[in-house]
């Protein structure tokens, strides 16, 4: 479900078989095996020394894992519902998640507490797999909704900011659900891709 590089020859994955795995690239073999209990739907590697990994599951639990040690993950936050998402801001300091039960949630890492909620009305999230992002200033939050819009909250003020609605029906059909965003890391363009194929590209006009 989910990868990222611990360092430039480690990758760790995250998987519906309940297990997180340490890849090593050079051998192209697993060397660790994690086990979270839990399918993973997303996951990320928390600073950059590479020792962190933060995992996102099926039983609503975000866990924190020390990819130095074999030990089970240690102070788990439990959610409202499914974790779909994670991201990371780009100092490290902020975690969002997104969550079955129709909202965002913001933690500060520094405190492990979750700082901010996002909901809205009409808001939904589409599928277990529905990828939410911080903008690459962290000022912004974009996720895509079940009904084919995408909202973006300002994370400073907790408000709705925009809802885009291009992705649009085919032959009558219902709007298909929007299940990744992803900024542009240098400006203000949004990619999104939803359920039926469709990609679009997002800029100021």
């Amino acid at each position: 479900m989910a990868a990222k590089f611990l360092e430039q020859a480690k990758v760790v994955t995250g998987s519906h078989d309940r297990t997180l795995k340490i890849w090593d690239l050079r051998s192209r073999a697993c060397i660790e095996t994690k086990f979270a209990g839990s399918s993973c739907n997303d996951l990320v590697t928390g600073d950059g020394s590479g020792t962190t990994i933060i995992s996102g599951h099926f039983d609503k639990r975000i866990r924190f894992w020390d990819s130095r040690t074999e030990a089970s993950s240690v102070n788990d936050i439990v959610l409202q519902g499914k974790i779909t998402s994670l991201d990371l801001s780009r100092d490290g300091k902020y975690l969002l998640s997104c969550v079955r039960d129709d909202s965002l949630k913001m933690l500060d890492l520094r405190m492990n507490t979750i700082v901010c909620s996002f909901t809205a009305d009409g808001f939904k999230v589409g599928c277990d797999f529905t990828r939410a992002a911080f903008s690459p200033d962290a000022h912004y939050i974009a996720v895509g909704a079940a009904d084919g819009s995408v909202y973006i909250w300002n994370v400073d003020t907790n408000k709705v900011e925009h809802i885009l609605k291009e992705h649009q029906p085919w032959f009558g059909l219902p709007r298909s659900a929007v299940t990744a965003v992803s900024w542009h890391p240098y400006g203000s363009f949004l990619l999104s891709v939803d359920r039926a194929k469709t990609a679009v590209v997002w800029g100021d006009a």
